[in-house]
């Protein structure tokens, strides 16, 4: 039935490209064309997911890592945030375009299938309350539904909480960041599992999701992965 509905959908409504308005392809709401501009994080550091300028031969550490390892233990970050990237993010964040999450949710999928034992759970990061309330949705949330849809992974939206309402890591230097994420997330309850993955649409100093993937840990979860869409 529901590929049916899929096929009717397709046809009545065929997928535009978001960035362009040109045919989508593969199923996506993206052309070729745009779909190859964006450009992949593939020379990185595998516990952060930062950038490097060269080619590297094997997985390695940036000097960052090597001095203070963050609370996860590794990072996929498929893509750089680019302008194409900062559109198809901002767009969801700040004007809530929900087929920007499919697509998001989609591309990131696409790439953790082909390289990651997949874990038991995923969590997105939570908002505050009072952002929560400001904004009216989390788009980590909705990026991390079509996750674990594409997956068949469960998404565990009640075992942490933002206690603090922090303020805007875009505001602040690195520095600053981590020390504004301190103890700003709570796990509510025991948790079953030993390996899940942080979700979340980018990653720009990693102050967040290190801050949340402590916080885990500290509940008894020995591996925490971080997801995230782009990498600053």
């Amino acid at each position: 039935m529901n590929n049916w509905l899929n096929i009717i959908q397709n046809k009545c409504l065929p997928l535009r490209c978001i960035l362009c308005g040109e045919p989508g392809f593969a199923g996506l709401d993206l052309c070729k064309a745009c779909f190859d501009d964006l450009p992949a994080n593939h020379a990185c550091c595998y516990r952060c997911g930062v950038h490097f300028d060269m080619a590297i031969p094997a997985p390695q550490l940036c000097g960052r890592c090597l001095k203070i390892a963050p609370g996860f233990d590794e990072t996929h970050a498929p893509f750089l945030y680019n302008d194409s990237l900062r559109y198809l993010i901002s767009q969801l964040k700040f004007h809530q375009n929900y087929k920007h999450a499919r697509l998001l949710g989609t591309l990131l999928a696409q790439h953790l299938i082909q390289s990651v034992e997949l874990p038991e759970c995923i969590i997105p990061v939570p908002l505050h309350r009072n952002r929560y309330r400001e904004r009216g949705f989390n788009q980590s949330i909705e990026i991390a539904r079509h996750l674990a849809k594409q997956l068949s992974l469960p998404l565990d939206l009640n075992s942490c909480i933002r206690n603090r309402d922090t303020k805007h890591q875009t505001e602040l230097p690195a520095k600053q960041r981590r020390k504004n994420m301190q103890r700003a997330f709570t796990v509510t309850h025991t948790l079953n599992y030993q390996h899940v993955a942080i979700v979340d649409d980018v990653m720009t100093t990693g102050a967040t999701t290190s801050a949340l993937a402590k916080a885990l840990k500290e509940h008894g979860i020995s591996r925490v992965e971080v997801w995230v869409c782009a990498r600053a």
